[in-house]
């Protein structure tokens, strides 16, 4: 199933304006809030006390960070008289990245990387997120690298936030940074492989393969989903927004348009190796099956042989000799040798070069 919600099923009406409660001068204390800043006009960034009531009244804009996992939070949203789509999509668990814009807001759903206990997975988790001129609110259920990667950089001071459009941007091009580490990762497993082709270490080869294929292709649906709905956003006019709404989606598209063709070069050359390993598998099994057709060959002639002596009929030779073992034995080995050079005379048995 395509990341990309190509027709969306609750087109936004222009004429819903922007909730109340979020235009209040207090918000209150807000439940299941993971973190909040204050960005002032300068572009500096200040935390704020989660659990103490946010002014909404100051100078500078709000970034609101929610954990929608908490049952408290969500009632919090479904009363706080957001616009019907942007609360659906708020409180939601679709899964299709999508950016819809309606006049004084943008809501929309963004896909990301999950951080787990070890680090950073390839499991992917989702953005939910609604802004206004003045207000970036997000929620997730699970923890989002590209979030975290975004609330460090605003934190250190290393970059300045104009508005709004500018933070989202920004989220969007660390979930970028994070797939293109990945994509590091898929190209340094790959060269792994090669070297275990090498060494004909086959196993090892067809489950790491397996592995770099797999994530590969997720990356590549993941990248797709998100230059569409950005070049959806863009396609509908995004100029018509308020400047502080509006995202450099034409950037943003270039840049994901380069990391997606490095993540295709690594889909392609998983393939090319996948070929070499179906190859050498292919070549081994016709040696093994080459090496076991010779075997049959040198072992039927001692086989018809000693079938020959194991008849229970009268006349059989060597039957009275003393010695008629040895020398049953004798044409046993016998016929095996003549076998063999009946093979390198025919060429079956010629030297591997």
């Amino acid at each position: 199933m395509p990341d990309v919600d190509t027709a969306s099923p609750m087109e936004p009406d222009p004429s819903v304006v922007a909730e109340p409660l979020l235009d209040a001068p207090r918000l209150g204390v807000i439940p299941g809030l993971i973190w909040a800043y204050r960005i002032l006009e300068d572009g500096t960034a200040s935390p704020l006390a989660v659990d103490q009531p946010i002014d909404h009244s100051r100078p500078g804009w709000l970034w609101l960070h929610l954990d929608l996992t908490n049952v408290p939070a969500t009632q919090w949203l479904a009363r706080a008289g957001l616009p019907q789509p942007a609360m659906a999509t708020m409180l939601s668990h679709d899964r299709h990245q999508q950016l819809h814009a309606a006049g004084s807001f943008v809501y929309g759903i963004l896909a990301d990387l999950v951080c787990e206990v070890h680090g950073i997975s390839e499991e992917l988790g989702y953005l939910r997120f609604i802004m206004t001129e003045q207000l970036l609110m997000t929620g997730r259920h699970h923890s989002l690298a590209a979030v975290e990667a975004t609330r460090a950089t605003i934190q250190s001071g290393a970059t300045r936030l104009t508005h709004c459009a500018s933070l989202l941007e920004l989220i969007v091009e660390h979930l970028a940074d994070g797939i293109d580490d990945i994509a590091d990762d898929l190209a340094a497993k790959l060269d792994e492989i090669e070297d275990q082709l090498a060494v004909r270490s086959i196993g090892l080869a067809r489950r790491n393969l397996a592995g770099v294929r797999r994530t590969s292709v997720r990356l590549h649906r993941h990248l797709s989903g998100l230059r569409a709905v950005l070049n959806r956003l863009e396609r509908q006019g995004v100029q018509t927004l308020d400047p502080r709404l509006q995202l450099r989606a034409g950037r943003l598209v270039q840049r994901l348009d380069e990391l997606d063709r490095a993540i295709l070069e690594i889909r392609e050359r998983g393939y090319r190796l996948q070929d070499e390993v179906s190859a050498t598998i292919t070549e081994e099994t016709n040696r093994h099956l080459h090496l076991l057709s010779i075997l049959t060959a040198l072992l039927l002639p001692p086989t018809l042989v000693a079938g020959v002596f194991g008849m229970n009929t009268k006349g059989l030779p060597l039957t009275e000799q003393n010695s008629g073992f040895v020398w049953a034995m004798v044409l046993v080995v016998g016929s095996s040798v003549v076998a063999y050079i009946v093979l390198r005379l025919i060429g079956i048995l010629k030297p591997r070069e």
